[in-house]
C-alpha cells in the first residue's frame, strides 16, 4: 500500500523553500534498463507479471547523488573570444546584475524538488499499490524546466531547459525515462560546456543589465558561437499530439517533434516549421478538436501584430495566419480556449512593461489601470473583421480550462482560473491566488456574468479531453499550497458550483497538474476514468506516479508506481495511448 504521507486526505501546511549553497543531481544508471529494488521499509504489492515476459536483469542502484554536471563529456579548451565572453558574463552576474531577489536566486529557486536531475535511461519501476488499469497502456509524459548547467547569475523557474519525464506503461508494467528536449539551445550549450544564451525571464532586469547582456549576446552571435535564427527556445512547457506527430512545446520557439520508442526511451526528431509556414513561435497550449482532429493555435509578441491566430488541418498542414491588430498593446497571452464555433482570447493586465524592467522588475509586469478584455473570433476566420471584444474588469487568466456555446445559440461560456493577485504572477509565485470562475457572455447584448466556482487557490485545471470545446460538467484542478507547489487535487461540478471530490497528498507531499484519462473508448459518463500525476514526498525524497479514481468522492488511489528516482516539479503533461504511439511511430 502507499504510505499515509502520500494518500492521506488531510491538508498539509506549506513548507518554506530552503536556501541552498549548491545543487546536486542523481547520477545516470549505467545500463539501459534496470529494475529497482523496493525499500524494505515500504510494504509493496506488485501486479501479476506476464509469464511470457522475462524479468529484466537486476543491477545495483546508482549512487544517491553526484555533483551537478559530473558526467558531462570532456570539452575542448575554449577559444580566446570565448574566454573573454565568459569573463564578461561573470562580471555581469557578480557585479552588474547579481541574483539579489529570491525569485531569481538559483539557490532559492532550485531548492528541494525543484533542483535539476540528470537524464535517466528507460528504467523499470515497481507497482507498489493496486494494478495499473488497461486504459493506461501508453505513455504519460510530463514536461518541465531542468537547467543543464548550474546557473551562475539570475535564474527564474521558467528559464530551465525542457526535460521530459515519460512513464511507459504496458500490460501492468511501467518504465520511467527522463530526457532533455534536444533543442538548438541545449545542443550548442552542451557542446560548449557552459551557457551561451541569456535567460529571458531573469536576464534583463534593469537597464544596465539589459544593455550588458544584450551586448554580450550580440558579441557571441557575431563571433559565431550561435545563430539565433535556429531558435533559442527551451521547449519546457507542455506537449501536444496532432497530425499523428508528438511535439514538445515552449511559447518562445517553434515546436520540437519527439518520439517515444517501444522501450520507453525519448527521442527528439527536430525543430519543425511546417514547410516554412510557421515562423517565430507558437503557443504552448494549442487546442485539438477531439472530433475533427484539427489543431488551433496562436502566437503573441512585443511587436505588432501582438496576436496572430492560425490552425492546422487533421493531417498537420498549417493554414494561413490571421493577424489580430485590434489587440493594441502586448499582453501576456499564455493560453486560450475554443468552442465549436469560436476561438477565445483574453487581453489581461499582464504584459510587456519596459518601465518596470528599467527599474529592476521583470520584463513582464502588471498594469492595474488596464481593463481586461475577452476577444471572441470565429474559429475559421480568415481575418479579424468578426472579432468581438468584451470588457471584463479584473479578469486575468494564465490558463483556460474549457469553453462552449450554450443551447440558446447566443451565449458563450468560459471556465478558467482568475488570478486575484496578478501583480505577483512573475516575481512572487507564492502570493498568487487564483479562483476558478464561470464566465458567460451574451454575444448579442455584450452582457457578461461571472460566477466563482471555488474560493480555493486553484490552477492547472483539466477536463475529459473528449469534451473540449463543448459543454462539460467536471473540472479537475490542482491546489496551490502555495503555488508553485501542488498539495492536492479537487473535482468541481461546473453545473452546481460545488466541490464534489478532493484528495490532499499529505504533509510534505506535492504533485503537479492532474491529467484525466478516460476508462475506455466507449464510456458514456464524463467522469468515468482516472486522474494521474507525479507526486513527490519531500521527507523521504521519493517520487511516485499516482492513479486516482475520478468518480470517487475521495479521488481514491487505485494504483501507485514507485519511481526509481525523484521527478522534479514541472509544468504540463499529456497521456498518449498505445494506439496513438503506434501512429506516431509510423508517421
Amino acid at each position: 500500500m502507499v504510505p499515509k504521507s502520500i494518500i492521506t486526505t488531510s491538508a498539509s501546511p506549506h513548507l518554506p523553500l530552503l536556501k541552498i549553497s549548491s545543487v546536486r543531481i542523481e547520477e545516470n544508471p549505467q545500463t539501459q534498463t534496470i529494475r529497482t529494488t523496493p525499500s524494505p521499509s515500504l510494504p509493496t504489492t506488485t501486479t501479476t507479471q506476464n509469464p511470457s515476459k522475462p524479468l529484466l536483469k537486476k543491477t545495483p542502484p546508482p549512487p544517491p547523488s553526484t555533483p551537478f554536471n559530473a558526467k558531462r563529456k570532456p570539452q575542448p579548451p575554449p577559444s580566446v573570444p570565448a574566454l573573454l565572453f565568459n569573463a564578461f558574463d561573470d562580471i555581469i552576474n557578480n557585479f552588474i546584475d547579481p541574483p539579489l531577489k529570491p525569485s531569481v536566486d538559483p539557490r532559492h529557486v532550485l531548492s528541494q524538488n525543484f533542483a535539476p536531475v540528470n537524464e535517466l535511461p528507460p528504467t523499470e519501476c515497481d507497482v507498489v499499490q493496486g494494478t495499473l488499469p488497461p486504459c493506461l497502456d501508453g505513455a504519460y509524459i510530463r514536461n518541465g524546466p531542468n537547467p543543464q548547467h548550474l546557473p551562475k547569475g539570475p535564474y527564474h523557474l521558467f528559464d530551465g531547459d525542457g526535460m521530459l519525464h515519460a512513464l511507459r506503461i504496458s500490460q501492468g508494467r511501467a518504465t520511467l525515462c527522463s530526457r532533455y528536449v534536444k533543442t538548438y539551445k541545449y545542443k550548442i550549450e552542451n557542446d560548449a560546456g557552459y551557457p551561451l544564451i541569456p535567460n529571458v525571464f531573469s536576464g534583463f532586469n534593469t537597464l544596465v543589465a539589459s544593455a550588458a547582456r544584450g551586448s554580450l549576446t550580440a558579441a557571441r552571435v557575431i563571433a559565431g558561437q550561435y545563430n539565433p535564427a535556429n531558435g533559442i527556445g527551451l521547449a519546457n512547457t507542455s506537449l501536444a499530439l496532432f497530425g499523428n506527430k508528438l511535439y514538445a512545446l515552449g511559447e518562445s520557439d517553434l515546436p520540437y517533434e519527439i518520439r517515444i520508442a517501444n522501450n520507453g526511451d525519448i527521442e527528439t526528431l527536430g525543430r519543425r516549421d511546417f514547410d516554412g509556414k510557421l515562423t517565430m513561435s507558437m503557443t504552448a497550449h494549442p487546442k485539438i478538436d477531439p472530433d475533427s482532429g484539427e489543431c488551433f493555435a496562436f502566437r503573441y509578441g512585443p511587436v505588432p501584430p501582438f496576436l496572430t491566430y492560425f490552425r492546422f488541418d487533421p493531417d498537420g498542414k498549417k493554414h494561413p495566419d490571421v493577424p489580430v491588430f485590434s489587440m493594441t498593446r502586448p499582453s501576456f497571452l499564455h493560453d486560450f480556449a475554443i468552442t465549436k464555433k469560436y476561438a477565445i482570447f483574453t487581453d489581461i493586465q499582464l504584459g510587456m512593461n519596459p518601465l518596470d524592467m528599467i527599474s529592476g522588475g521583470s520584463p513582464i509586469g502588471s498594469d492595474p489601470a488596464k481593463v481586461s478584455r475577452i476577444g471572441i473570433l470565429p474559429r475559421y476566420a480568415r481575418d479579424e473583421s468578426e472579432m468581438k471584444w468584451f470588457d471584463v474588469p479584473g479578469f486575468n487568466i494564465v490558463h483556460a480550462i474549457n469553453a462552449w456555446e450554450e443551447e440558446d445559440g447566443k451565449t458563450v461560456t468560459l471556465v478558467a482560473p482568475n488570478i486575484l493577485s496578478v501583480e505577483h504572477t512573475m516575481e512572487r509565485l507564492e502570493l498568487v491566488h487564483a479562483v476558478v470562475e464561470k464566465v458567460r457572455i451574451d454575444m448579442e447584448t455584450g452582457f457578461v456574468t461571472r460566477k466563482p466556482l471555488s474560493t480555493r487557490n486553484l490552477d492547472f485545471g483539466v477536463i475529459n479531453q473528449r469534451f473540449l470545446g463543448r459543454k462539460s460538467r467536471f473540472v479537475y484542478a490542482a491546489v496551490g499550497d502555495p503555488m508553485p507547489k501542488i498539495s492536492g487535487v479537487v473535482k468541481i461540478d461546473v453545473v452546481s458550483g460545488e466541490t464534489v471530490g478532493c484528495r490532499m497528498y499529505g504533509e510534505g507531499c506535492y504533485g503537479g497538474e492532474p491529467f484525466f484519462v478516460a476508462a475506455g473508448e466507449e464510456v458514456e459518463e464524463e467522469d468515468d476514468g482516472y486522474l494521474v500525476s507525479y507526486v513527490h514526498d519531500e521527507g523521504k525524497g521519493e517520487s511516485r506516479f499516482l492513479v486516482m479514481d475520478a468518480q470517487s468522492p475521495e479521488l481514491e488511489v487505485v494504483a501507485a508506481v514507485k519511481l526509481p528516482r525523484r521527478v522534479p516539479y514541472g509544468f504540463h503533461g499529456l497521456f498518449v495511448s498505445d494506439s496513438e504511439l503506434r501512429k506516431v511511430s509510423l508517421s
